[in-house]
C-alpha cells in the first residue's frame, strides 16, 4: 500500500478522538482556518495539518507514550519548519474546548500572517516546536 492509499485508509478509519477533532477543524470551522486530515508530509502521515501556519496536530493514544519513533518523526517535522502539537485522545474526548483553545494559541495572530514559508509568524513562533499537551 503506497502512502496515498494509506492516508485514504486512515481517513476512513479515524479514531473517535480524531473524528471529534476533525468535526471542529473541518470546513474552516475553527475561526476560518483551513486544516487537512491524514495528510502525507515527506515519509510520514500526520493526523491534521495547517500548511499556512506550518502546524501539525496529533491525537495520540497510549501507544504513543514515550515513543522513540514519534520523537524521530517530530524531529524531522521540526526540521521541515513545522510545530507539532500532540494531545492525548482522552483530552480530546473530555476537554475539546481546551484542546481547540491550545490550537488557536498556536496559530498566527492574523490570517494575513499565514504564509507557506518555513518560519511561522505570530504566537506560534514562540512555542516549542513539539508540544505534548495534557489537560487532565
Amino acid at each position: 500500500m503506497n502512502q496515498t492509499q494509506r492516508a485514504r485508509a486512515l481517513r476512513q478509519n479515524m479514531t473517535e478522538a480524531e473524528r471529534l477533532l476533525w468535526h471542529h477543524l473541518r470546513a474552516h470551522r475553527l475561526h476560518g482556518q483551513k486544516f487537512r486530515r491524514q495528510q502525507p508530509i515527506g515519509p510520514y502521515i500526520v493526523d491534521f495539518v495547517h500548511f499556512g501556519a506550518r502546524l501539525v496536530i496529533e491525537a495520540d493514544g497510549g501507544q504513543h507514550n514515550g515513543s522513540a519513533s514519534d520523537a524521530r518523526r517530530d524531529a524531522w517535522l521540526k526540521h521541515q519548519g513545522f510545530t507539532v502539537l500532540r494531545f492525548w485522545n482522552n483530552d480530546v474526548l473530555l476537554s475539546i474546548e481546551a484542546v481547540l483553545e491550545a490550537i488557536l494559541d498556536a496559530l498566527p495572530l492574523s490570517p494575513s500572517s499565514l504564509s507557506p514559508g518555513p518560519s511561522p509568524s505570530g504566537r506560534g513562533e514562540n512555542l516549542e516546536n513539539c508540544i505534548h499537551t495534557g489537560f487532565s
